[in-house]
């Protein structure tokens, strides 16, 4: 299981002539989800004045804690407190790639909860030419290394291409994602958050 935070985007569709019960219900979730180990924030928005669309992120520490929370009567019963205006859901967990590029947060929302306002940081993924440049930063290298390490090996050169590009990527892969991108990315915070 990964041990690096994990958020989960959620696009629900809300029954417009039941705004007040939603706005509450949402509110109890991030309450609830607020008591378990591990929850690092929630925030939620609605796409506008007039429409049914409602945007909702939240963000566990790890798979584990995630998990629990997800797995947790509490929540199947909030959900289940959903069910009579919440018309349909879409969620998308971020754990992937696209997770190494969410740091720093480059501003706040100002979203309506149930006691008044509240400011919700944005997490802004910087654009994809600088996700291409940030792998591609950490690639080289690695890639390069590897091939002069192979290369005094007997009989590599003697192996089909495709076996060769089999282990090449199945060496590297696991080195770019737990190593080498993480630390990349670090490296390049500043320049990624501009």
């Amino acid at each position: 299981m990964s041990s690096d935070p994990i958020t989960v985007s959620i696009r629900r569709e809300v029954d417009p002539a039941r705004i007040a019960e939603a706005t509450a219900w949402v509110q109890t979730g991030v309450n609830l989800a607020n008591k378990y180990p591990g929850f690092l924030g929630s925030g939620w928005v609605r796409s506008g004045d007039e429409t049914n669309v409602w945007h909702m992120l939240y963000r566990f520490a790890d798979e584990q804690t995630l998990t629990a929370w997800e797995d947790s009567g509490e929540r199947g019963w909030w959900l289940s407190m959903g069910e009579g205006f919440v018309r349909s859901e879409r969620s998308r967990r971020r754990t992937g790639i696209e997770g190494w590029f969410d740091e720093p947060t480059t501003g706040t929302i100002t979203v309506q909860t149930t006691d008044g306002r509240a400011e919700v940081a944005v997490v802004n993924a910087p654009p994809r030419w600088k996700q291409a440049v940030s792998i591609w930063l950490g690639f080289f290298p690695v890639n390069l290394a590897f091939t002069y390490a192979m290369s005094p090996v007997p009989g590599w050169d003697a192996l089909p291409i495709w076996l060769r590009v089999l282990a090449t990527t199945a060496v590297l892969t696991p080195i770019m994602a737990y190593l080498v991108l993480p630390w990349v990315t670090r490296r390049l915070r500043h320049w990624l958050a501009r």
